[in-house]
């Protein structure tokens, strides 16, 4: 077996130097989530006790052990009971509170800048083997994936990092032991090709749920995705953003439709403020804003127009 040349070694030394220390950045936060129709994974994201997961891990948990049947065990082994403070089908995100103080915990990174090629590393439970670790790639950013409540899911990352049942709700981190995104799905039939929210809705998100426990939102029924401006158009318009929203597709009859929006128009700005990705568009659509007509800003080949929008609520955001 022939050896390594010097400098294949030295690569291959900094690439396992960066992901254990990612591993041993964010792993002590990685917990295993039960209850009695399932388990799956989860992250603490503050010190005193929250916890991110998939709202499809802890769906079912109502009626078992425990007032929401949540048993959570720590890389330590140690086990704690977990409270449900809310969940969201629509992202498909949920947020636990547990009974614990100085807990170990993890950073929400900033998603908006990950780069295509990025090494992502993805830690969880699957099929229960405890603090599993699997790396790879960013495949791509901007994804959007259909929800189980049918909603579609934007600014999704995909990665080659395995995943399989009862990841789902890890983290997705970097080298630098930031949490990019929570897993949430794999195509089973493929190769390679997973899914995680990105952290800057899930940060959005959490924040919600946090507070009220539930989430009521706005909708204006558009598919879109994160996309840079390009800067002759953007001179040319005086946009101070450099990236805005395409839309890839109109529900038909919704409020976007009905205002006359249409597919690969770029957002621009919504109800007086700038959009430069989908995660800003899904925090202005906030349950002050249901039945409000608000004005929409859109790029249409080349010409800036303003449309008015009259968003709805989100049904079963609860």
């Amino acid at each position: 077996m022939h050896a390594l040349p010097s400098t294949d070694a030295e690569l291959l030394d900094a690439y396992s130097r960066a992901v254990v220390g990612a591993v041993e950045a964010v792993g002590p936060a990685v917990v295993k989530i039960d209850h009695g129709r399932g388990s799956g994974s989860g992250v603490i994201f503050t010190p005193d006790g929250f916890v991110l997961t998939n709202n499809h891990v802890v769906e079912q948990s109502r009626g078992t052990r425990g007032p929401q049947g949540l048993v959570v065990t720590l890389p330590d082994g140690q086990t704690l009971h977990g409270d449900l403070i809310g969940r969201d089908p629509h992202t498909d995100l949920a947020v636990i509170r547990l009974d614990a103080s100085a807990l170990p915990s993890a950073t929400l990174g900033n998603s908006r800048e990950l780069r295509v090629g990025q090494v992502a590393i993805a830690i969880g439970n699957p099929f229960g083997f405890q603090h599993s670790v699997t790396a790879g790639v960013v495949s791509a950013t901007g994804r959007s994936l259909q929800s189980r409540s049918g909603r579609i899911i934007d600014d999704v990352i995909q990665t080659d990092a395995a995943l399989n049942p009862g990841n789902s709700g890890g983290p997705l981190v970097t080298t630098r032991g930031e949490i990019i995104g929570i897993n949430t799905a794999m195509i089973q039939a493929a190769q390679g090709l997973c899914f995680a929210i990105s952290s800057n809705t899930a940060r959005l998100v959490a924040s919600w749920l946090i507070r009220d426990g539930r989430i009521r939102r706005s909708f204006i029924g558009v598919v879109g995705e994160s996309t840079p401006v390009p800067y002759a158009l953007a001179r040319a318009h005086h946009l101070v953003a450099t990236s805005a929203v395409v839309v890839a597709s109109v529900k038909e009859g919704s409020p976007a439709s009905l205002a006359g929006v249409l597919e690969r128009d770029l957002i621009l700005a919504f109800a007086g403020q700038p959009v430069r990705d989908v995660t800003d568009l899904h925090r202005l659509l906030t349950r002050e804003r249901i039945d409000v007509p608000c004005p929409l800003v859109v790029l249409r080949a080349g010409q800036r127009r303003q449309v008015t929008v009259v968003p709805r609520e989100l049904a079963d955001s609860r």
